[in-house]
């Protein structure tokens, strides 16, 4: 005759327990990759092969002339940059954009949600940036107190913008596990699309704080034409081509498994907020640390882990 199980104290220690122990170790995988992150690889080796390719030789220097070329300039290194440590965190929010089951009509939609948010703030931020210019931190070469050693005026506006954003992901994905309370609860069940939109507005808000040097070459000219309309234009096109990549990995994940991912992701209760949480935390986790101590610690401010990919030693201070 079978029983009915019963739920013992230790159950419930370890049942509460678990959504702790994922948060502390997406926490921990976070800082690992920014201890061991190479600027110098993923900006250079891969975002400048891949702008030379696309665009052709030293395209950090290449003379943009007029606004088709500004345009396709700014797509092309939007694409160059998707894995830069000011973008990587993007590929965050396929875990959210298979939150939900939907119809193979419907997949498409949270990608829309989260396109119309990127698009409103980089385009919002393009025609700002195109009327304001040089005024901007992010254009700006000051150094705070010592002129050749102090820290960049544009470092810190990426620090603010960066870490505030991993903040943001990090609270988010400890209300998703249950952790913390969620006040806007309501708000997500109200308003279902509202969660990719945001997604979608905190990707297009890390133009605000990217100091990639192909951005800011397509930014300089942008600013110079000081017309707010291809502003605009151009930072939506490289807020575009920062997602193609994971676009197509969303689709591959959705589409070409033959639906095994999808039914991977639902066939637990709980594994959808697990894996969301995870994504959100580990991504948040490395925004704050990278763009926070270890920015600080570049510039003589702060001690944090480092790995030297020259020496192949742990360092504890970054350079």
């Amino acid at each position: 005759m079978a029983t009915a199980a019963t739920t013992t104290p230790e159950s419930l220690v370890a049942e509460k327990s678990y959504p702790l122990r994922v948060a502390l170790l997406s926490v921990l995988i976070g800082i690992v990759i920014s201890t061991f992150w190479s600027a110098a690889f993923v900006d250079t080796t891969i975002g400048g092969t891949v702008a030379d390719t696309l665009w052709g030789p030293q395209a950090r220097e290449a003379t943009i002339s007029g606004a088709v070329a500004g345009a396709l300039y700014a797509l092309v290194t939007g694409l160059a940059g998707t894995f830069t440590a000011c973008n990587i965190c993007a590929f965050s929010a396929i875990a959210p954009l298979a939150a939900d089951k939907r119809s193979a009509g419907q997949t498409l939609k949270p990608l829309l949600y989260l396109s119309a948010g990127m698009i409103v703030v980089a385009g919002l931020y393009g025609a700002i940036g195109a009327l304001v210019g040089p005024s901007l931190p992010q254009l700006s070469e000051t150094r705070l107190g010592d002129p050749e050693n102090g820290i960049r005026l544009r470092s810190l506006q990426s620090m603010v913008v960066f870490v505030s954003i991993g903040v943001i992901y990090i609270l988010w994905g400890l209300m998703t596990l249950g952790v913390m309370p969620n006040p806007f609860a309501g708000v997500g069940a109200r308003y279902p699309w509202a969660r990719s939109v945001f997604m979608g507005a905190t990707i297009g808000a890390f133009l605000i704080g990217r100091p990639y040097g192909l951005f800011r070459h397509m930014f300089e000219y942008a600013a110079s034409t000081q017309n707010p309309f291809f502003g605009a234009l151009a930072f939506i096109l490289q807020s575009l081509g920062n997602i193609v990549l994971m676009v197509a990995l969303f689709l591959l994940l959705i589409y070409g498994t033959g639906g095994r991912f999808e039914r991977w992701l639902h066939a637990k209760p709980g594994r959808v907020a697990i894996v969301t949480a995870a994504a959100l935390i580990v991504a948040g986790t490395f925004f704050a640390t990278y763009w926070g101590p270890r920015l600080l610690a570049r510039n003589g401010l702060f001690f944090w882990p480092y790995w030297d990919w020259e020496t192949y030693t742990l360092l504890f201070r970054a350079r």
